[in-house]
């Protein structure tokens, strides 16, 4: 990523100076014309208009925060991580606001418990449904 950003800020430049504009010395990775940080308003604007021509529905700027961490945690990411990257104090806070229940994250958790608990009767990685047997509860 860092490559990747610092190749940006050259080709930024770069079309700065072709446009007569001087580039300026702030790192931000999203400027208008002149340089100057984007207006927030401008960019919920935007945003809303290419979920309209998407025809997406209603899909909020602040929904791709909801979806970075669910996302995140889906591929394995530690919830500390995800908490830092939104710039949360809590990992409580992240987990109980952000991290939503994805179509199958519980069948995953499932299996991880399988994995670990004693069941009594030996099942294949193709079996689905609960794991608790009888055998395990009459124990």
């Amino acid at each position: 990523m860092a490559l990747f950003l610092k190749g940006y800020r050259a080709e930024r430049e770069s079309l700065y100076w072709q446009l007569g504009v001087p580039p300026t010395l702030d790192d931000l990775v999203f400027a208008n014309h002149d340089g100057k940080p984007i207006d927030p308003s401008t960019l919920t604007h935007n945003f809303a208009t290419i979920v309209r021509q998407a025809g997406l529905g209603r899909v909020r700027f602040h929904d791709l925060r909801h979806t970075f961490a669910s996302l995140a945690l889906l591929r394995g990411a530690k919830p500390k991580v995800i908490s830092e990257a939104l710039g949360h104090a809590s990992v409580a806070f992240t987990m109980d606001t952000y991290s939503h229940i994805i179509s199958g994250m519980q069948e995953d958790m499932m299996a991880l418990l399988d994995e670990v608990l004693p069941s009594g009767v030996p099942r294949t990685s193709k079996q689905r449904g609960p794991r608790w047997h009888a055998s395990v509860a009459q124990r």
